[in-house]
């Protein structure tokens, strides 16, 4: 029988002792302290000394310049003189670098109307201005959401949408957005098609802000949507804000946001020949159904009225939605002779904030009135305004459109009224409007 080999286990070194307990030491530097110098610490310590001892001897001798300059500068008084003041400022004088910077006031404007006043028009003389931020009736998102609510009762949500949008804040459009609907865009504002802002750069590229000229609505329209936040940083830009609007009827609505000190807010007050208004609503009842309902719903049960037109015009459809075309002119004019008391006698936050301009003079002296408007909110009128503006107002004859901006003969359309209306539309209108009426359009 063969021996068998021995077999060998080879053992690391490292596995040495294992099988007894004993653990390998690894090897480990031992860190020394590093001892600072004390000759760096003494060089250090003598530079800190020398860099304050030179920041105060500077610092006291900017003092004493100071002091000298404003002997130097004073002139002498006499005892029996009072002391007058000298403005000065040098070099040596540090205390202008210590002023609080001045933060310039927006200048915030709204146009106080009512519908079928010319307001569309004279709403574009702001659109155009390349140095204004233009609303074009934001508070129609209210009426169509709270749809059938009274006129006068909404004027309150229309002056809390007002306070947002002066200051940049346009997620209040979304409180009166359809539920479940998706989040509302430039394009999905009322007006949008038209506004020069949103169909501008950097919204849009098919028009330029700072050209002036009518915008296409259907070329707006094809314009990518953007959101409601770049409107806000858009509109934080311009040191003007101008929004038009015919759903608040009375400027007393407006108190708290004229006497609000952080707000510059001016109104003004564009009014038209209450005749020719109620004719113009008649012209155009078919697209102020709903809007004639509200405000006819704003109507005092209590008063007694003159008899409109003749008793069988309910009978006949014409007359009937007539009848509520010149009804809520007694709702306009009583709002209007609100603002026109108030005007009258004006407390301390209306002096120096409110305008009036009448269509008339609008229509007749067009570059004064413009630019009395221009100077009334701190603008300055060019000359490409003054042009668009005469365009507008001198076409061949009165449009047959209703709701589109369109050049027309502003002065034949001013006085349409005359050979328009029936004797007992004018009696009526007259009626409901008598104060508005004579101060207005007689005084």
């Amino acid at each position: 029988m063969k021996n068998k080999p021995y077999p060998l286990k080879f053992t690391p070194p490292w596995e040495k002792n294992a099988g007894f307990g004993r653990k390998h030491k690894s090897c480990t530097r031992n860190h020394t302290k590093i001892i600072a110098n004390p000759g760096i610490v003494m060089k250090v310590l003598r530079r800190k000394k020398i860099i304050m001892f030179l920041a105060y001897f500077l610092l006291v001798a900017l003092t004493m310049l100071n002091l000298a300059n404003y002997k130097w500068t004073k002139e002498p008084q006499q005892c029996n003189q009072p002391m007058q003041g000298v403005n000065f400022q040098s070099r040596s004088d540090i205390r202008h670098l210590y002023k609080a910077p001045q933060v310039k006031k927006r200048q915030l404007v709204y146009v106080l109307t009512t519908w079928r006043s010319g307001s569309s028009f004279f709403g574009e003389l702001f659109n155009q201005n390349p140095d204004v931020f233009f609303l074009y009736e934001p508070m129609w998102h209210i009426w169509q959401k709270l749809y059938p609510g009274d006129a006068v009762s909404l004027q309150g949500a229309a002056r809390d949408m007002l306070s947002s949008l002066y200051r940049c804040d346009f997620s209040v459009f979304q409180l009166y957005n359809s539920p479940g609907g998706k989040n509302i865009t430039t394009l999905g504002l009322f007006g949008a098609s038209i506004n020069k802002v949103i169909c501008s750069y950097p919204f849009c590229s098919s028009y330029r802000k700072d050209v002036v000229g009518m915008v296409d609505e259907k070329v707006c329209r094809k314009c990518p949507p953007q959101s409601l936040q770049m409107l806000e940083e858009e509109c934080l830009k311009y040191n003007t804000i101008v929004i038009k609007g015919v759903r608040i009827l009375d400027v007393n609505v407006l108190a708290p946001l004229m006497e609000d000190p952080s707000l510059n807010l001016k109104v003004i007050h564009l009014v038209r020949d209450p005749r020719a208004v109620a004719n113009s609503r008649i012209k155009s009842r078919h697209g102020l159904i709903r809007e004639n309902l509200q405000v006819v719903r704003s109507r005092d049960p209590k008063l007694r009225r003159v008899p409109f037109v003749d008793p069988s015009h309910k009978i006949n459809k014409k007359d009937g939605s007539d009848y509520h075309s010149i009804g809520a002119m007694e709702v306009i004019c009583e709002q209007m002779s609100r603002t026109l008391k108030t005007a009258l006698h004006p407390p301390t936050w209306f002096k120096g904030k409110y305008m009036t301009v009448r269509y008339e003079d609008l229509v007749e002296n067009l570059i004064k009135t413009v630019r009395n408007v221009y100077r009334f909110v701190n603008l300055s009128a060019n000359q490409d305004i003054e042009i668009f503006a005469m365009n507008m107002t001198t076409g061949p004859n009165a449009s047959t459109k209703p709701f589109i901006v369109s050049s027309r003969n502003a002065t034949l359309a001013a006085s349409a009224w005359r050979t328009v209306l029936n004797y007992q539309q004018i009696r009526q209108v007259e009626e409901y409007c008598t104060v508005s009426t004579i101060y207005f359009y007689i005084i």
